[in-house]
């Protein structure tokens, strides 16, 4: 038999504690031997705990946590260390994992539900929820197919019991979708800045309300028989050929004339200046061409770009899918903004009188009856000048404005009031719509359709908020139009027309104004320091980012033929 020396043991001195060691002989001798860590959130209870099985510690990174009902966690005390995985732990070897019971006799399992309902334990990786335990009477999930496969009973209840989770709620770990950019940045481009979003939130400006420069075209009269209209009286939406100019900033002849005679030193029109104000909004890329000639700045779009079309439930949760597999379908973005584009162009044609026109001070500057086949529709422009400074003794900063104007109506004192028309569209009576069908809500409770909307097409009812206010429209008029089947793009009804204050609807949304002229005014400080040249600022397409870059001057230059073409859209479905 081997035997056993007892190591010498150092004399202790005081009652507690490890010997004096001034020459560090005795810790010298633990350097580098690993010791259990402990952390000072533990709650100890016991010095040591020898009843704890090693083999299930640590099973789901839960240790010192039992579970109780209803799935939930429960603190325990824990043993000194236990806060983490056992460095002197014993591991078995293998011929301990490779032993096995052979059990002929089927197992009994538990029914964890009881008579209330059934109860949802924690799916496996890749997708939570997804596993459920099945329930008793009152439904809750109910299996359909495979692994995975699971069929939400609608008479039971999305939550089977008082703490059921409710499948796909707050569901976090889905993949983040990955948008492409409305314009790629080549070689030939240079980064000037990057501005976040949260730093434009600071961002503060009282401006002074416009004054009307120029005003041209002419409107009609607002026909006041659809504000009658409801969901049990609908109107179809008609296919009315009108055609409507909105060219670009630097194209306009009333900017070049302006810009000639010294009126202002910026440009820009209505839909620029309403994506900038309300920039911190959106969530789809859009672009914005700057174009720095002296001392003056213009503010452009892209032809065919994002400007020139509705986007549709851009801030919903869920907001419409890409196509997949490059099929492209009636509910994709894209489709959806082309479908908004049409409904809001010929709804803005359809509820105006043909008998009652408004007319400006001047002719529309784009249309020419000789070249064009089409009559033209109703709209009226104001170009209005807005003062950015901020005090006496700085550069003067006049922005002026082509803003729009749809209509025009009596007050009931008589005078005319201007009207801006849009609309929005159901696609999805059920999904995309927040669970909300316009045909049995949208009379009842009008309140919540609106309150939905304004949370999935934030950035698009803020921006006709703007809009209104930058034209001094004192009224508008929002349309609710649907999809006569959900399967067809082509035929709408209009279910009514409401109208709002464009203030009102402002304060609803929460958007801040004075936060909106000051990120206007900071971009146009940004490219007025610039030299002589193009820039484009553009919307980071998956990120809360925008970036300033510099670009040719040839960039996104186009022949001259068919420009005019390219700036008339015909209203059309």
């Amino acid at each position: 038999m081997a035997g056993f020396t007892l190591p010498a043991l150092p004399a202790v001195g005081a009652a507690w504690g490890p010997p004096s060691d001034p020459q560090g002989e005795l810790l010298s001798q633990y350097h580098d031997v690993p010791f259990a860590p402990f952390s000072k959130g533990d709650k100890l209870g016991r010095t040591a705990d020898w009843t704890q099985e090693a083999g299930k510690e640590g099973a789901r990174g839960d240790q010192g946590k039992q579970r109780g009902a209803f799935g939930r966690f429960r603190d325990q005390y824990q043993a000194y260390g236990a806060g983490v995985t056992s460095q002197f732990a014993y591991q078995h070897g293998e011929d301990e994992a490779s032993f096995s019971v052979v059990e002929n006799r089927a197992s009994t399992k538990t029914r964890l539900g009881g008579r209330s309902g059934g109860y949802a334990t924690r799916g496996n990786r890749g997708g939570r929820g997804a596993a459920q335990q099945r329930g008793g009477r009152g439904g809750g999930f109910s299996r359909i197919g495979g692994r995975g496969q699971q069929q939400d009973n609608r008479r039971g209840g999305a939550q089977a019991g008082r703490g059921g989770r409710r499948f796909g709620w707050k569901d976090w770990d889905k993949p983040q979708r990955i948008r492409d950019a409305s314009v790629t940045p080549t070689s030939e481009w240079t980064m000037l800045e990057e501005i976040e979003f949260n730093r434009l939130a600071k961002l503060s400006l009282e401006a002074m309300e416009g004054e009307d420069v120029e005003t041209y075209g002419s409107v009609n009269y607002y026909d006041k028989t659809f504000d009658k209209i409801t969901t049990k009286n609908s109107a179809p939406l008609q296919v009315i050929e009108r055609v409507r100019y909105n060219p670009t900033t630097s194209v306009d002849p009333v900017v070049q004339q302006l810009a000639n005679e010294g009126k202002a030193n910026v440009f820009a029109t209505d839909s620029i200046i309403s994506m900038l104000m309300c920039a911190p909004r959106s969530v789809y890329p859009w672009d914005i061409v700057l174009v720095k000639e002296g001392d003056n700045l213009y503010l452009d779009k892209r032809e065919g770009g994002p400007f020139d079309f509705v986007s549709v439930n851009e801030n919903a949760v869920e907001p419409p899918m890409e196509a997949t597999d490059g099929k492209e379908t009636i509910n994709t973005p894209a489709s959806l903004s082309l479908e908004a584009t049409y409904i809001n162009h010929n709804l803005a044609q359809q509820t105006i009188k043909e008998e009652e026109q408004y007319k400006f001070d001047k002719e529309n500057p784009f249309y020419s009856a000789e070249d064009e086949t089409e009559p033209l529709a109703s709209c009226a422009y104001r170009y209005r000048k807005f003062n950015l400074n901020v005090s006496e003794d700085e550069d003067p900063i006049n922005l002026i404005i082509r803003t729009e104007v749809d209509a025009v109506q009596k007050t009931p004192s008589g005078e005319d009031q201007f009207v801006m028309i849009k609309a929005l569209n159901e696609f999805d009576r059920q999904g995309a719509s927040g669970g909300i069908d316009w045909r049995s809500k949208l009379d009842s409770q009008r309140g919540a359709v609106v309150a939905t909307e304004m949370k999935n097409n934030s950035l698009k009812l803020a921006r006709w908020a703007v809009q209104s206010i930058l034209a001094g429209v004192e009224q508008m008029k929002i349309g609710y139009v649907s999809r006569a089947t959900p399967r067809d793009a082509q035929r709408h009804v209009i279910l009514g027309v409401a109208g709002y204050k464009p203030r009102d609807i402002a304060s609803q949304m929460n958007l801040n104004l004075d936060n909106g002229w000051g990120i206007v005014r900071t971009i146009i400080d940004l490219c007025l320091r610039m030299e002589d040249g193009k820039y484009v600022l553009v919307k980071d397409p998956n990120k809360n980012v925008l970036r300033l870059y510099e670009v040719p001057m040839s960039t996104f230059e186009e022949g001259e033929e068919g420009e005019d073409e390219e700036d008339a859209q015909v209203v059309q479905a």
